[in-house]
């Protein structure tokens, strides 16, 4: 990564000698630089943060504007005061931004002493209230938290105040002033001058002061790092996020202990070789560290005693490591799984060995994922903490599955292929597994269930969502890909926490009964059962149909009278009616209209076309605001499928008064026509970025074309869109003419772009 810190240092320098000579050689006062400029590492966007320190002279506001005026005529921000050192002293003792400023401040020009006697006066203070201000500077710190996310996780976050940002640091600095706690490790220093430097490229290369790295600027800002792309920059910021959010947690955690009643230090052995002190695990005298298993042992037993590592213990493990023998011994593969099968109390434990690099030298091939950024909205985490947090998951299911132990670490392993290689990450994710699995000393037939569970991790969420199951070559597709009941059931348990693992977009309630279904299906084929038989539609779906042979049925759910959209509610629409084609795209044509955005649709059809029922079942939200009335959607379904309301021409009428606007760039769409997903039917997958009215167009494309849709499952995950149709021709056939097929490709893309 380039550096800019001489060209910061520069610009320190020349505003320095500037701002000294505005105020030349006048006595009883001294200007003070505080914030990024008292710290040598003003950004080009950066303020200029100044204190004028006087001695009561009356004529100080004179002075003041003889230095502000030629600051503002040069066009830069600036934040100032003027203050005596008893006034200065009186507002850091209720200003805690004043006081993180002053306690680091530095003379530019004037009188020294004044400058010092400020900064000394504020810093006893500051000691000597520590143990009521630090609890308040910590509530502050926890609500920017709350309010701005983590760094290392977000997409486009603030590098100066997200958790894990450069304030942090400087909170920090604040929180060792008060001798409350030890100096962090000089990782920590790194880390900030890496996110210094990103500061820097990114205001350089927008000309603007703002901090929040967005999506449309990263891969700018990693060529002026000399990055090989926003990818890149995001690995790096996550490196360094989270190497200064794990010293925050550490120094807040020692603030706690600083700030608690006085209590009596003493050891409680909580494992072998290990006991609990002042709130941390740390090594007992005479531990075994040359137990190759001690770093993993120490981890386990933090983990199930709710309890962080001690630094100091971690450092001296990491110290001491030597390695393990391959294959593993049974000590330490035991020691992993019960770490993994600790939950969530794994995660900031394995952050601790992975901030003291003991992770990287126990399993090489974590380097594959660490810290790696997925660049998409759906995923809330990088591939590496998904992993855990995927494993946390499992550890709340293994009372489901006969081989727990294959379950956590299959769920820790499932993504090891998303390593940037460009490859299927599951194909991948599969050979890098048989080897992990094999030197962690697991036997010959468990690496090969878990380099199956790796391989197929998405089979049954995406066999769930995108394929028929009434279409018996989906279950035999199943069958021939899991082969025993044992990767089955470790499937349906990893498919469930990775979505959990992966963020809200990724799970609901539709998908869950799908892969219930077809596990049960599957399940039911492995065991030589008779295939259970095609659902029909419900009694209850049936007594709808009764108003010209179309029923609809529309409910939404309200929290405290605003639109649920966190909170899992949301509007669902129930279509029975005689089947035809048309049926599926004037439907959602009529959703667009009332400015519904589809988040699933479900259809099947019950009987031959023309002479059956098909049911549809929508769920939608409204793009923005409250939802329509029911009653208006209802009325308009069913005058669209009685031929009374003209929905193409409306939606065009619509589509042209919308003004667009420039955004980010999106992939282009992409149709593929899955061969061997059906016999009896041709699967068309369309993946595209979301848009109003998108399956009213592609449905209609399809209806063009001649095809009708037997059954389509549509799924938005995020800002995309994954939607797959079974269409067959007028015969009923699949649809195998690749002229007619080009066509149906070649329109779907040009009417999405």
């Amino acid at each position: 990564m380039l550096s800019f810190a001489t060209e910061r240092a520069a610009r320190v320098a020349e505003l320095d000698e500037w701002l000294a000579d505005l105020v030349g050689d006048t006595e009883g006062v001294a200007l003070v630089a505080v914030g990024s400029l008292g710290r040598r590492d003003l950004t080009p966007g950066g303020d200029l943060d100044l204190v004028l320190v006087h001695e009561g002279r009356e004529d100080v506001a004179e002075l003041a504007e003889k230095i502000w005026y030629p600051v503002w005529d040069r066009g830069l921000k600036l934040d100032h005061s003027v203050r005596t050192v008893a006034e200065a002293r009186a507002v850091a003792a209720e200003d805690l931004k004043a006081v993180l400023g002053l306690l680091y401040g530095r003379c530019l020009a004037g009188d020294g002493r004044l400058a010092d006697e400020v900064r000394s006066k504020v810093l006893a203070d500051w000691r000597a209230s520590a143990k009521t201000r630090l609890p308040e500077l910590r509530d502050l710190t926890v609500e920017r938290w709350d309010h701005l996310g983590e760094l290392a996780f977000l997409l486009e976050g603030d590098v100066k105040d997200a958790r894990g940002g450069l304030r942090d640091v400087h909170v920090m600095q604040a929180v060792v002033a008060t001798w409350a706690v030890p100096e962090p490790s000089p990782r920590v220093r790194a880390a900030y001058d890496t996110l210094l430097e990103i500061r820097h490229a990114l205001h350089k290369r927008t000309g603007r002061a703002a901090d929040r790295l967005l999506l449309q600027e990263q891969d700018g800002v990693a060529e002026e790092l000399g990055l090989a792309d926003g990818f890149e920059l995001l690995g790096a910021v996550a490196g360094a996020a989270r190497t200064i959010s794990y010293a925050a947690d550490t120094v807040w955690r020692n603030v706690e202990r600083f700030c608690a009643p006085p209590a009596r230090r003493e050891r409680r052995p909580i494992a072998d070789g290990l006991v609990e002190y002042q709130g941390e695990v740390v090594l007992a005298r005479g531990a075994d560290l040359t137990d190759p298993s001690m770093p993993l042992r120490a981890a386990a037993a933090s983990a199930h005693a709710g309890l962080p590592l001690a630094p100091a213990t971690l450092d001296q493990l990491a110290r001491s490591f030597r390695g393990l023998p391959v294959p593993w011994p049974e000590a330490a593969r035991t020691a992993l799984v019960s770490l993994l099968g600790a939950g969530a109390a794994a995660i900031p434990v394995w952050e601790g060995l992975d901030q003291a690099g003991l992770v990287v030298r126990m399993i090489p091939d974590w380097t594959r994922v660490r810290n790696r950024p997925q660049r998409n909205a759906v995923h809330k985490w990088t591939v590496d903490r998904h992993l855990m947090e995927a494993a946390a998951g499992a550890a709340a299911r293994t009372r489901d599955v006969s081989r727990p132990d294959l379950l956590l670490v299959g769920a820790f392993l499932h993504d090891i292929g998303k390593d940037g290689s460009g490859r299927d990450h599951s194909e991948a994710g599969a050979e890098y597994t048989r080897e992990i699995a094999a030197y962690l000393g697991f036997p010959s037939e468990d690496v090969e269930v878990l380099e199956a569970v790796v391989l197929h991790h998405l089979l049954l969420p995406d066999t769930a969502t995108r394929r028929d199951l009434d279409d018996p070559l989906t279950i035999e597709t199943v069958v021939k890909a899991v082969k025993t009941p044992l990767v089955l059931e470790l499937l349906h348990a990893i498919a469930v926490v990775d979505a959990g693992a992966t963020g809200p977009a990724a799970w609901g309630g539709w998908k869950a009964r799908l892969i219930d279904e077809l596990v049960r299906r599957t399940a039911a084929a492995l065991r030589g059962d008779e295939p259970p038989r095609t659902p029909a539609p419900s009694s209850a779906q049936l007594a709808l149909a009764r108003h010209d042979g179309v029923a609809v049925r529309v409910s939404s759910t309200a929290v405290r009278g605003t639109w649920a959209r966190h909170t899992g509610g949301a509007l669902s629409v129930t279509i029975v009616a005689w089947d035809r084609p048309g049926l599926l795209w004037q439907a959602a044509g009529v959703l667009a209209l009332h400015r519904l955005v589809l988040r699933t649709a479900r259809t099947f059809s019950h009987g031959d076309v023309g002479g059956g029922n098909a049911v549809i079942e929508f769920t939608a939200q409204p793009e923005f605001g409250s939802p329509p009335e029911p009653a208006s959607i209802e009325a308009d379904l069913r005058r669209a499928l009685a031929g009374r309301l003209d929905v193409a021409d409306r939606l065009e009428k619509r589509a042209r008064s919308v003004r667009t606007r420039p955004g980010v760039p999106v992939a282009p769409p992409k149709v593929t026509f899955v061969e061997e997903a059906s016999s009896t039917a041709t699967v068309v997958e369309v993946r595209a970025h979301d848009r109003p009215g998108l399956l009213w167009r592609i449905g209609r494309i399809l209806g063009d074309c001649g095809l009708h849709i037997r059954a389509a499952k549509i799924d938005t995950l995020g800002s995309e869109v994954v939607d797959v149709f079974y269409v067959v021709g007028h015969d009923g056939r699949p649809v195998t003419d690749p002229v007619l097929l080009a066509e149906i490709e070649e329109d779907i893309v040009e009417a999405l772009s």
